[in-house]
């Protein structure tokens, strides 16, 4: 795991705290992530592409009630990791949607454990009001931590697989993973246009 990579697994968990707990200044959107993150790399270009693919593939996908959306900032960075590894893009952003993905149902079990223990909380700020700048500093290092861990972890896992699969992947499975990659913008669109045409009535 190169330096690179570490600060790539750093800046990613940062812009995750933005989903919810911190900011909340848009910095997790893909569009913003991914070239934010490809500077990282020095490779703006193929964080801008990964940005806005991750954009477009989760589109449909809203944020409402119970429903927590893979993280854009996470399959940005599996993506962009993944390549500055030697992993080709289209096989990286695959990974990245599956780490989003994932991200997403530990979120969901971070969370229902998360609510057990602010009400804990909740007690001690009521019997002293000081112990919220605690309560507030804890939860962040709480969340930066487990988005670093999850990022690191999967990358550290399936960079090494995909590099040793690499030469055994035959050119038809290349060929069919750089179609289904150029195909995402148009599935994406395909989901954004009847939400076009719902909104002109």
């Amino acid at each position: 795991m190169t330096p690179e990579i570490f600060s790539l697994c750093v800046l990613a968990a940062l812009l995750e705290l933005d989903t919810t707990y911190a900011f909340q200044l848009t910095f997790s959107r893909g569009i913003i992530a991914g070239p934010l993150l490809g500077l990282v790399t020095g490779d703006v270009m193929a964080g801008l592409q990964a940005g806005v693919f991750t954009e477009l593939i989760f589109a449909d996908i809203n944020p409402l009630g119970g429903i927590l959306p893979p993280s854009a900032a996470v399959c940005c960075a599996v993506t962009l990791a993944l390549k500055a590894m030697g992993v080709d893009l289209y096989f990286g952003f695959f990974f990245g949607v599956t780490g989003a993905a994932l991200f997403a149902l530990t979120e969901k079990f971070m969370r229902r454990n998360r609510f057990k223990w602010l009400v804990f909380w909740e007690q001690k700020i009521t019997q002293k009001t000081s112990a919220i700048n605690r309560t507030i500093g804890f939860a962040l290092a709480t969340s930066f931590l487990t988005n670093f861990a999850f990022v690191f972890v999967f990358v550290w896992l399936a960079g090494p697989l995909m590099l040793a699969l690499a030469p055994h992947i035959p050119m038809e499975a290349h060929a069919a993973c750089k179609f289904a990659y150029m195909a995402v913008p148009w599935i994406g669109l395909a989901a954004l246009i009847p939400a076009f045409h719902l909104k002109t009535r």
